[in-house]
């Protein structure tokens, strides 16, 4: 299947700059082992070793949190939109 993953700006620089990247995988798994193989530098962002979603990734299908359709497990069709969004935290106090 071929979908599209929406890059945010943070993990730009180490995904060659790219905003969209044309990805293939039948589950978001799949789609995220395709993305870390390419772009070796945003592993540890994306994925624990285990290979489960990294605890301040949020990952969307078309909107809806992957988290409550099956995590890595969560199904990818033809022309869904994939959409990474890392958790910002921090600051001064």
């Amino acid at each position: 299947m071929t979908a599209v993953v929406r890059i945010p700006t943070v993990l730009r620089p180490a995904m060659g700059g790219n905003t969209v990247i044309p990805v293939r995988g039948t589950t978001i798994g799949e789609v995220l082992s395709e993305l870390t193989m390419s772009y070796p530098a945003v592993k540890g962002q994306l994925l624990n070793d285990d290979g489960t979603l990294h605890r301040f990734l949020n990952v969307y299908v078309n909107d809806d949190d992957v988290r409550y359709l099956g995590g890595v497990g969560a199904p990818v069709v033809d022309d869904d939109e994939i959409t990474l969004l890392p958790a910002v935290a921090g600051g001064a106090r």
